[in-house]
């Protein structure tokens, strides 16, 4: 039977600090993805990172269970990396004020295909990954959180704790930037074969 997150944190807690490396090796990929698309800068995200991972530890006898270990330390790593986002004075405030239209899904093919569908799988993921990294923060935030951490709703309101009218609002907007931005660039490559 696999470990889950809870029985590392009681090993944690009842004194074998060495098992917090587990969780630091189950998180620190997802969490690097948040962290890279927030300071878009892998130095910066190594560093938040870290220190994240280390508040988490110094906190970790305050979890209070009410949430899964990855949604709190998630939450840390975002407070991390809007930390370091004001300091070099890069955080953006906006309002939205478009009303939400029909959801609209990106989906990123399973590999579990073909050989040769499997290639164009993960073309279309490197490129859904690369759009979503040229992406403004606070959308690529949300895209990271809920494609690729696979984050609910709730779980991206309590991360970055905005009111789930914005989350919805970002997430669909930024839907359509990355509808369009992939879009576009299915667009350029036909006609790179037309030529």
């Amino acid at each position: 039977m696999k470990t889950t997150d809870n029985d590392i944190i009681r090993r944690v807690l009842d004194g074998d600090q060495k098992a917090y490396a587990e969780l630091v090796d189950r998180h620190k990929e997802k969490a690097m993805t948040l962290a890279m698309r927030m300071l878009k800068n892998r130095h910066d995200a190594e560093e938040a990172l870290q220190d994240a991972f280390v508040r988490a530890f110094r906190a970790l006898p305050g979890f209070e269970w009410k949430s899964s270990f990855p949604t709190w330390f998630y939450r840390i790593v975002f407070n991390v990396c809007s930390t370091a986002l004001s300091k070099r004075g890069e955080m953006r405030f906006f309002s939205i004020d478009e009303e939400q239209g029909d959801d609209v899904k990106i989906e990123v093919p399973s590999d579990d295909e073909e050989p040769d569908i499997a290639f164009e799988s993960k073309e279309f993921s490197a490129i859904v990954r690369k759009e979503i990294e040229t992406m403004e923060e606070s959308y690529s935030t949300i895209l990271t959180l809920f494609f690729l951490q696979d984050l609910s709703y709730e779980e991206i309101v309590s991360i970055t704790g905005l009111p789930l009218g914005t989350v919805k609002n970002r997430l669909f907007r930024a839907r359509m930037l990355l509808r369009t931005a992939v879009l576009r660039h299915f667009s350029d490559m036909q006609q790179m074969v037309n030529v």
